[in-house]
């Protein structure tokens, strides 16, 4: 008896070294025990105000959902002219956009001669984050502004730096999601059709509009914070996997420019919501690329309202559903 105790005493122990030795060998491969546990580099598009609740809003985020959020370097081209502040020069507009040879330079040369493959070293996907106006000699039939002297808001260097990375993203299939401005413009990039203007929108198809997607300027103790209103989700879309919902409800918003439409490019429409009969797009994802999607709201507001504890908190979407597309984003690449 004695005997046949050592005999399985032996055998343990040398199923036990040759789990070891594997696991050694496993790992002296170079290759990880458990892939969620790696850490995954989210970048976050390449902007000089990091004071904005633009950028400080998304790093709370990503934190929250367990990646690492780093700022990109600003993506340059050759073709460009930068002044020693890496500012465009000779590249604008009398409004601070880009002039339309610059933006066809763009369109024309993309990602060719720029610092693109440096700026995305050591990256998993990258976040668009909301700001300024966007261009609208980027468009693909481009427009004169749309002359509100009071909506005069553009970032011209920021614009090249953001089309060449969003060009970049969907050539190279790299997971991209865009918020706000940040799907405006996975719409230029893709060929959608933009409205300049919301109100004036609105006021050219001779129909009232109540400020839904921001608050109006008329009251300014509350025109710099999130108008929330809800979101009806695509069935058959990526956002509806993210999601598990048709309808998501209290949904930040911040915007005065939108996307008109879609059509003729690679876009699909999965969320919108109805603004005085008009369909309104508010999610959009690229076709046939793995985790390409642009959010006209602020899901990362309504995560930072939650822990900062603000008192209007409860008027935004749950924590828990805010962060769910930060979330799904991790565990794509970790896949």
């Amino acid at each position: 008896m004695e005997r046949k105790n050592n005999v399985a005493c032996i055998r343990r122990n040398l199923a036990s070294l040759f789990v070891i030795v594997s696991l050694c060998l496993f790992i002296f491969a170079g290759c990880t025990v458990s892939p969620s546990n790696e850490e995954v580099v989210i970048g976050i598009a390449w902007r000089a105000d990091t004071d904005s609740e633009f950028y400080t809003n998304i790093v709370a985020a990503v934190e929250e959902a367990g990646g690492k959020p780093v700022l990109l370097e600003q993506v340059k081209a050759d073709y460009l002219t930068y002044d020693s502040n890496n500012t465009l020069v000779d590249c604008t507009d009398e409004v601070g956009g880009l002039t339309l040879e610059s933006a066809n330079a763009i369109k024309e040369n993309l990602w060719e001669s720029t610092n693109i493959e440096e700026v995305m070293q050591g990256i998993d996907a990258v976040i668009f984050t909301g700001g300024e106006d966007i261009s609208s000699s980027l468009y693909s039939d481009p427009e004169p502004w749309h002359g509100i002297e009071a909506e005069i808001d553009f970032n011209a260097t920021r614009d090249a730096s953001d089309y060449i990375l969003m060009s970049y993203c969907i050539e190279k299939d790299i997971a991209a999601v865009g918020f706000c401005r940040g799907m405006q413009m996975l719409a230029v990039v893709s060929g959608a059709e933009m409205i300049q203007d919301i109100p004036t929108h609105f006021q050219n198809l001779n129909k009232e509009y109540l400020y839904q997607h921001r608050n109006e300027k008329a009251t300014p103790e509350s025109y710099r914070d999130y108008a929330p209103h809800d979101v009806s989700v695509a069935n058959d879309s990526l956002a509806y996997e993210i999601y598990q919902q048709d309808l998501l409800t209290g949904c930040p918003s911040w915007h005065h420019q939108a996307v008109l439409n879609v059509d003729d490019t690679n876009l699909i429409v999965s969320g919108s919501v109805d603004t005085n009969s008009e369909k309104m797009i508010e999610i959009i994802e690229y076709t046939g690329k793995d985790f390409i999607i642009g959010f006209q709201f602020h899901p990362e507001a309504a995560v930072v309202k939650h822990l900062q504890g603000a008192e209007n908190a409860d008027e935004f979407m749950d924590r828990e559903t805010a962060l769910l597309v930060f979330e799904a984003l991790i565990a794509m690449l970790r896949q």
